[in-house]
This record gives C-alpha cells, sequence and structure tokens, in this order.
C-alpha cells in the first residue's frame, strides 16, 4: 500500500506556475508533525496522508473526494475514518472546515484564538486563499463585545472570483443576440 496519496491533478488555475505545491505539502506535514510531538498526539498514517491531500490542493476537499484519492493511491479507508482524520485536522488548527462547501483545506499557519480567518472562495474553479484580516478581527471582537456576544468561531467566507477567473470572464468575447424580425 502506497502512504503517499496523489494530489489533485490539477492546481488551481491562478497559482503561478512556479507556485511549489511540494513544498506546501512539507509545510504542513511539518507542522502536523510538530503539534502532535509537542502535545503528545498520535500521528497516523491516514492523518499524515489527509494533510498531504489537504495541503496539495487549494481547492476545499469533500470527505469522499479524500476517500477516493486515497483509494486511487492504494489505501482503502472508510469515510468515518476520513471524517475522524479531519475532526483531528480542524481541531488542532491544522485543517479549517469550509462552511458553504462542506469540505476542508489544510490552515496556511497558525493562528490566536481570538484571529479571524477569512477565506475567498473563487465561485468557478473552487481556488481558496486564507488572507490576513486584522482590522476585520478587530472589528468584529468590538462588535460582538458591544453587543454581550461571544464568538464560537470566527470563520468568514468571502465568494467571488479569483484573478484568474476575472480575467477569463473579461477576455469572453459576448455572443450577439439574433438580430431582430429576422
Amino acid at each position: 500500500m502506497s502512504t503517499e496519496p496523489a494530489p489533485k491533478e490539477h492546481p488551481p488555475a491562478d497559482i503561478a506556475a512556479d507556485h511549489d505545491h511540494a513544498q506546501c505539502v512539507a509545510t504542513a506535514v511539518a507542522r502536523m508533525e510538530a503539534c502532535c510531538a509537542h502535545k503528545g498526539l498520535r500521528l497516523t498514517a491516514l492523518r499524515r496522508n489527509v494533510t498531504r491531500l489537504l495541503a496539495a490542493s487549494h481547492t476545499p476537499l469533500g470527505a469522499y473526494e479524500i476517500v477516493e484519492q486515497l483509494a486511487a493511491a492504494g489505501e482503502s479507508s472508510p469515510p468515518m475514518s476520513v471524517y475522524r482524520a479531519l475532526d483531528f485536522l480542524v481541531a488542532e488548527g491544522l485543517a479549517h472546515r469550509i462552511e458553504s462547501r462542506n469540505a476542508f483545506l489544510a490552515c496556511a499557519h497558525p493562528h490566536d484564538a481570538d484571529e479571524v480567518v477569512v477565506f475567498l472562495i473563487c465561485e468557478r474553479c473552487g481556488l481558496t486563499r486564507e488572507v490576513a484580516a486584522h482590522a476585520v478581527g478587530r472589528d468584529l471582537a468590538w462588535a460582538a463585545r458591544a453587543a454581550g456576544f461571544t464568538p464560537r468561531q470566527r470563520v468568514l467566507e468571502v465568494a467571488g472570483l479569483c484573478a484568474h477567473c476575472r480575467a477569463a470572464e473579461t477576455t469572453a468575447k459576448p455572443v450577439e443576440p439574433p438580430a431582430s424580425g429576422a
């Protein structure tokens, strides 16, 4: 059985051609290994492989997509095991659940407990970017305090078009309507 599942075959359209997916994977796996070592948590092959798949994809992956990619790599894992691995990664801050997609994405960097995480999600190609939003976080914390509200989750999802899809949309030629009266 292979221990390294293959990533999705297509990189997101607006990831630079010189982008090093291997570095994304290596960084995410190293972060997971350090987290597990520091907290004395069990590092399983499945957790490692799910981390690799999430880090290699810059689009959120659903649990069943992960199951399929693992199977394609020769690792048969039942969906419940994949869900447990995803729950672990989310609980440890190593992955995020993208609610609007019911899918998961590797966490790009560690967060403070009060930090707001913002995802920019392309509605066309699915590319998802995690971006810093310190001012948004500060304003949201102020508004929550003013309302006597304690946020449980500090994740914002913003849907739109990535640069590549926006450029493709503007270069696409509009279709001429048929001449009237014909």
